[in-house]
Order: C-alpha cells, then structure tokens, then sequence
C-alpha cells in the first residue's frame, strides 16, 4: 500500500490517491471470497462450498472486488493520510475508484484536513490587567457574611411587624368579593421588604402583630402573568400567626472559634484578605487571557474549514449531554423542555466553539514557527498532574493517553505562555478597565 499523489485542491481539500498492490489487495479478494461464498450457492456444490474460479467464472472476476475494497481501503486511508504528512478533520471522505483487477487497486479520496496558517503579531500584544486590591470595607463584608450565616431567628411579640422581619401568615385573595385561584395560603413566612409580593403588599402587613387580622388591599400590575388579573383591584384577608427577627451574633472571637477553623478574628481576616487576593489573581489572569485569545485570533490567517467548528460543536454537545445524564436527564427531554430545535440548539454553542478552534489552531501556529515542544521532562510533569488529579497511578495515565497526544496540549499550554511572555502587559485600575471594555 503507498500514496502515489497528494494534491491541494483550491477549495482547502486535499485529494490523495492511493495505491493498494497486486499481492495485497488479492490477499482481500480471498478473504471476501471466504467470507462471501457461504452465501452463495452453485450447481453441483453443496452451498458455501464452491470453488472461487468457479464463482468467478460464473459471476464475473470482479465479484469479490466490493467486499474486498471495503475491507482494504481503511487501513490503506489511513497509512496514506499519515504519509501525507496533513492532519486530518473528521469530515465527509469523497472516494472514488481509478482502477481495479488483478493488478490491484487503485483509488482517489478527496479528504478535509487542518488549513496552513500564519500567525503576525503575536508577539506584540499589548495587554491590561485589573490592579488586585483588597479593601477593609471588603474584608468587613466577609465577616458580616459570616455574621449572616450565624444568625438564628427570634420570636418578636412586643412590638409589631418591621421591614426586615419574617412574618408568618395565611392569606387568601378576593377581586370583587370573589376568590381567585392560586391566591391562597397558609403559614406562609415573608421576609418583609424582599419583593416577593406584588408592589404595595408588603407594607401593609408592617406594624402587624401576632394573631392580628388584617385586609391588605393591592392592584395588580398591568403586565401581571394572569391576564384575568392583570390590572385588577385584590383583597387579601390575612392573619398573622408569628412574627420573627434575625439577631446577628457579634464578631468576636467566639464567633470566630465557633463557627470557623480560626481562633481570632484577627485571623480570619487574615485568610479572608490572603483568599480575596488569591481569587482576584485568579480573575485577572483569566481576563488577561482572555484578551490574549482574542489577540491571537486577530493575528490569525487561515481558511478554516467548517467542519473543523462543526466538531468542535458535536464535542460540547456531546460534554453538555454527559452533564445532563449525570442529573438523569435526557438530551431530546432537555429540547423538549426548553422548546429548542436542534439547529437553535447547535447555534447557542457557536459562537465559542468557533473561538475555541481559532485559538488553538493560532497557538499550534505559534508552537511551530517559534519551535516549542514538548520535553520528556514537560511529559512527565504532565502525567503525574493527571495522576494526581485524577487519583490514578501514573503508569495507568500513559496507558489511557498516548504521549502523543498529551503532547499536542503540552505544546498549546506552552505556546500560551510564549505569548504571554512577549506581550506588554499593563496594570490598571478597575475603574480604567472598566472604561476600556465600554470603548471597546
């Protein structure tokens, strides 16, 4: 089997033609008759025992021809794809037969492969990223959290009810003396002031007391989801049967001992800042990366197959599908739920998988005309990062990924930081960020 052409064709495919030798492609003209004749049957032979000249002559020497062209083609595509030196995108292969007889097989296959790039520019990026500050008034708000989490309820009797409070109440309303549907219920608890009723309810039941009565009268709004109420006057009949208040502990260390891994609060603001800091680090190299994706695709020149975004789009349907079966939920129930079709569906996840095809194809660019690669010493820190996070022993990680491959991602992840490296990379307040991201 060798690759006798391959040809760049003007529309970015690539037609190769391969040749399949005498010897070869007999050995599967055999196989197909072996495979073939116990289904065949021939006067004077008991079926699936004729000879296969004798099936030959009577059929037409080429018989075997389609069975043994299946079989052989494949592995003949593939040692020829991999001699050409393309990579290639799995996409429709268009095959076409040249010749085939005794003297073997010839064909032509016109395949989809990764389009030539060229990156300018890449190392010139000039970047801004957010200034990490971490305030008191930050600092303050994480203990006031703590301070929420801690909080327990107190029955209020000597007072009546004040926004903030839960107030636990039956209702039911009326629109012109008669009771509709859907607005009725009993120990209901409202945080009063947190808009959970439609406007001018919760204030009414402000100054109520424990075992009051009260009507609460409202208008529905215009817009209101029950058309047969939307703009109507309601009254609701309410008693009140309990009535609460958030007592907050005091931040002290008592707190501090009680509710968290700290002795003093002295500490936990010391972790609080150290984890804010580490958070907003985070971010801002995320943002920073951002803009460096964004960058490399500017720098990017290539004619990109569709169906190199079509697979990246079949790859995050197929990651959102396992998500989805891991809550016991199918694909087509989702669609039917959300009332998507399927194209609708397939173009919500477009626009970043076509992102994320642009910038790893920017960044093999980048890998190949700035010569990085992947040192056994990269493989070897890789695999035992995988191990670690995956719980397996390293051995059983080379096993699952071939170096190979795990060395295409070692040379992305490197090309990123090559990138990173060259850029200008400015720090700014968050403010001056902010009104750069407006500009843009």
């Amino acid at each position: 089997m060798s690759l006798k052409t391959a040809t760049k064709r003007e529309d970015g495919r690539v037609e190769l033609e391969i040749e399949v030798d005498a010897a070869s492609f007999e050995a599967a003209v055999n196989a197909a008759y072996k495979k073939d004749v116990k289904k065949m049957a021939v006067p004077g032979f008991r079926k699936g025992k004729a000879p296969r000249a004798m099936i030959e002559k009577m059929y037409g020497t080429g018989v075997f021809y389609e069975t043994a062209m299946n079989d052989v083609y494949p592995k003949a595509l593939d040692e020829a794809i991999k001699e050409s030196g393309y990579e290639y995108v799995e996409d429709k292969i268009d095959l076409d037969v040249v010749s085939v007889g005794p003297e073997g097989l010839v064909f032509k296959a016109v395949i989809t492969v990764k389009p030539e790039c060229k990156m300018r520019g890449h190392k010139s990026l000039k970047l801004t990223r957010k200034a990490v500050v971490v305030t008191d008034e930050d600092i303050d708000a994480e203990l006031t959290r703590l301070q929420e989490r801690n909080a327990r309820m107190v029955s209020v009797e000597d007072r009546g009810a004040e926004m903030g409070d839960t107030v636990t109440f039956d209702f039911e309303g009326f629109v012109d003396d008669v009771a509709f549907e859907g607005g009725k219920g009993e120990n209901h608890a409202l945080v009063l002031g947190s808009g959970q009723f439609i406007p001018g309810f919760e204030e009414q039941l402000v100054g109520a007391t424990v075992d009051a009565e009260l009507d609460v009268n409202v208008t529905f709004p215009e817009e209101y989801h029950a058309a047969e109420l939307a703009g109507k006057p309601a009254v609701f009949k309410c008693k009140v049967h309990k009535i609460e208040k958030k007592e907050l502990p005091a931040i002290d260390d008592e707190l501090i001992k009680d509710a968290t891994e700290f002795e003093t609060v002295d500490e936990f603001k010391a972790d609080a800042k150290k984890r804010l800091e580490e958070q907003r680090n985070k971010a801002a190299d995320a943002e920073v990366d951002e803009q460096i994706a964004d960058g490399l695709i500017r720098c990017l020149k290539a004619d990109i197959p569709a169906a190199m975004y079509e697979r990246a789009i079949d790859d995050r349907i197929q990651d959102f599908g396992y998500r989805l079966q891991s809550q016991g939920l199918s694909l087509d129930l989702y669609l039917q739920y959300t009332g998507m079709d399927v194209e609708t569906f397939r173009d919500s996840f477009r626009e970043q998988a076509e992102k994320q095809v642009k910038v790893r194809l920017a960044l093999e660019t980048v890998a190949k005309q700035d010569n990085i690669t992947a040192t056994d010493e990269d493989l070897e820190a890789e695999y035992a990062s995988l191990a670690e996070m995956y719980h397996m022993e390293v051995e059983q990680v080379k096993a699952a990924i071939p170096a190979t491959e795990l060395a295409k991602d070692v040379v992305v992840r490197k090309a990123m930081d090559f990138v990173r490296s060259k850029s200008t990379i400015t720090t700014v307040t968050e403010d001056a960020a902010e009104e750069k991201a407006a500009e843009e």
